[in-house]
């Protein structure tokens, strides 16, 4: 999709293939779960778009773009439902339960959050949480971090710095991260601390999160799905008139 390897997955599968990752243990794998808003963005900014290519595994997130998907699948081929990153995330977790081998970092978000992150999934082994400072980060910023994941022995780690700077600091430092499986995963801490709703099931079902979400906080994501939206619907019709 724009140009962009979208995995044919369930949440099984994924979640299969992330801890197949983990085991192997060899190198940073990342894995991103995107939506027409993060495909958009990857065409419209180089760079970003870049980073995005050198993700392992790019799961179908968004209603709209699970649409977009299935209309160049075969019906056999046909996915039923989408891979939504909150909603991996929990798979994850589930599967790791009292497992202290495959243990997880969360980074990002604020310390209130990682606090209750963590006396939410007491249940796994939470290995490390790093609220990181706000703004641009000094080199040995991003040292710090890659040691704090190092001496956690994580197998997961869950990056939750917002689109697009946890994608663009996953790719970037992929060479030079710990062994382990990384998630870029937006708003899916605030999810699971109870600090945003999700949109009901019914909402989600017919591809209006977008609208959900926009109501909820106009100020910060009216421009995101304004422009992000759009620029999803014209590179769309611009490729398939190309053929």
């Amino acid at each position: 999709m724009l140009g962009y390897p979208i995995a044919v997955t369930t949440y099984a599968d994924a979640t299969s293939w992330s801890m197949e990752a983990a085991h192997r243990g060899n190198r940073a794998y990342a894995v991103s779960a995107a939506n027409t808003h993060v495909l958009a963005h990857a065409r419209h900014d180089q760079l970003f778009g870049e980073a995005l290519l050198k993700f392992d595994l790019i799961c179908p997130d968004g209603t709209p773009l699970l649409w977009s998907v299935n209309a160049q699948l075969p019906e056999e081929e046909k996915l039923e439902e989408r891979v939504y990153g909150p909603s991996l995330m929990l798979e994850l977790l589930k599967s790791t339960e009292g497992d202290s081998d495959r243990s997880h970092f969360f980074l990002g978000g604020k310390q209130e959050t990682l606090d209750q992150l963590s006396e939410r999934f007491e249940s796994n082994e939470i290995a490390g949480t790093y609220s990181p400072p706000f703004g641009e980060w000094p080199a040995e910023e991003h040292e710090k971090i890659k040691a704090l994941i190092r001496e956690s022995g994580a197998r997961f780690v869950w990056v939750g710095l917002g689109c697009p700077k946890q994608e663009k600091w996953i790719a970037d430092h992929l060479n030079s991260l710990p062994p382990a499986v990384y998630f870029g995963i937006g708003a899916a801490f605030a999810f699971h601390a109870g600090e945003v709703k999700q949109a009901p099931g019914f909402i989600q079902k017919f591809g209006m999160e977008w609208l959900y979400r926009l109501c909820a906080e106009p100020r910060r994501l009216w421009k995101r799905y304004a422009i992000y939206n759009s620029l999803f619907l014209f590179y769309t019709i611009k490729d398939h008139i190309r053929g």
